[in-house]
């Protein structure tokens, strides 16, 4: 019985390392629009925001590819802005983690 145990363990360590997050920094786009607001701002903001409204869904523009991603809610704060995205990728689609602003810095406690 120990042994099954100890193999289990094992095991599920192993399978848990393949499961490793990756990250991805780019623009929060629309998937009407796509690669066109590779570059963040406030015409972009406006742009996707309202292609969003009226059903597109948010896609994350990461140099040359266009990511579909499936926490949609995650994106609502970002539209049109640098992102860093941590997920998985499978095909060209991110299971999101975590969304961050691009270049937000943690405090230190100097």
């Amino acid at each position: 019985m120990g042994r099954k145990l100890i193999m289990l363990g094992v095991m599920l360590l192993a399978f848990g390392c393949l499961a490793w997050a990756d990250s991805w920094t780019g623009t929060v786009s629309d998937s009407m629009c796509g690669a066109k607001h590779a570059k963040a701002g406030a015409d972009a903001a406006k742009c996707v925001a309202g292609c969003v409204a009226k059903g597109s869904k948010y896609v994350l523009v990461s140099g040359d590819k266009v990511y579909q991603v499936d926490n949609q809610d995650a994106f609502k704060d970002y539209a049109g802005k640098s992102v860093k995205v941590t997920g998985t990728l499978t095909g060209d689609a991110i299971t999101v983690e975590k969304v961050d602003a691009a270049g937000k810095k943690k405090a230190s406690n100097m």
